[in-house]
């Protein structure tokens, strides 16, 4: 699974050095224009912040599923393992009546022994198959999360290029939608 990243520095940066240019190096009459930049500055910041906790949690929950999944393996070969003793056990057992010797009672209590064990081997191999899921699933919407801040991180760099408060509050509200899967996630 590839890792979640949040390549929103470069742009927090960018609009850190815009808003720090604009404070010093404007006149008094655009002075309100640089309040502007700096709360876009301010709010591309807090938004970067949620994108890399999104983003932690979801590489974090994409690892945990892959490694129940492997476990699920892990314990799905081991059943195998039974099921093939069994079977050895089994055609041991049938050779030993077809001979007309008797069979031995430690055979039979060993096969009900495997029958046990696989049981409960296969119950462990369907708990981490359900945890891999969750993991996968809440993986899942931690990425969009992690997306969604993104693009509004993006849009607030493009509204500061283009001087347009309209496209800053558009990126708000990915950032928004952004915070909903955040939330989300760590309430699923």
């Amino acid at each position: 699974m590839s890792e979640l990243e949040a390549p929103t520095e470069a742009i927090s940066e960018e609009l850190h050095h815009r808003a720090h240019e604009a404070i010093h190096h404007e006149s008094n009459s655009d002075r309100l224009g640089a309040r502007w930049i700096s709360q876009v500055a301010l709010s591309s910041a807090v938004i970067a912040v949620l994108a890399a906790i999104a983003a932690m949690v979801g590489n974090h929950d994409a690892n945990e599923a892959m490694m129940k999944q492997i476990q699920a393996s892990d314990q799905w070969s081991y059943y195998q393992a039974k099921s093939i003793k069994a079977t050895v056990l089994n055609n041991k057992m049938e050779i030993m009546e077809a001979l007309g010797k008797p069979v031995s009672t430690l055979d039979k209590q060993k096969i009900a022994e495997y029958k046990r064990e696989q049981e409960d081997i296969a119950d462990n191999a369907q708990e981490n198959e359900k945890e891999a899921t969750f993991r996968l699933h809440r993986h899942v919407i931690f990425s969009r999360a992690v997306t969604l801040f993104q693009i509004a991180i993006a849009t607030a760099a493009i509204a500061v290029l283009a001087r347009r408060k309209l496209i800053w509050h558009f990126g708000l509200g990915f950032s928004l939608l952004g915070a909903v899967f955040l939330a989300q996630g760590f309430l699923t």
